[in-house]
């Protein structure tokens, strides 16, 4: 059974951390690309970062580029998100996904992310 489960997230203050984690099982995770997208209420789900299954080659969206770092670990079959200097808007359901092409395979449930105040 192919399973995405991610975690971490909860409700900081803005400027504050939080390392979002996605252990997968179920395929083969080194070949895949891994991805974070995030969804605020109301909004489209947007790309947030991915990251290539054996080199590591990375891709951040513009507003998150500078704050955020996607790695993973092959071997623990997990994608990290870290995400400094939060921000307001960037709270949202963040989502774990996995693919082969330009196409998400599978996701995850999410983790809920709140910066406020």
């Amino acid at each position: 059974q192919v399973q995405l489960v991610e975690s971490g997230g909860g409700l900081v203050q803005p400027g504050g951390s939080l390392r979002l984690s996605c252990v997968a099982s179920g395929f083969t995770f080194s070949r895949y690309f891994m991805d974070w997208y995030r969804q605020a209420p109301g909004k489209e789900r947007e790309l947030v970062a991915g990251i290539s299954g054996l080199s590591g080659s990375t891709t951040y969206a513009v507003p998150v580029k500078g704050r955020f770092t996607i790695s993973r670990d092959n071997a623990k079959n997990t994608v990290y998100l870290q995400m400094n200097a939060l921000k307001p808007e960037d709270t949202a359901v963040y989502y774990c996904s996995a693919r082969l092409s330009n196409y998400p395979t599978y996701w995850g449930q999410g983790t809920q992310v709140t910066v406020s105040s």
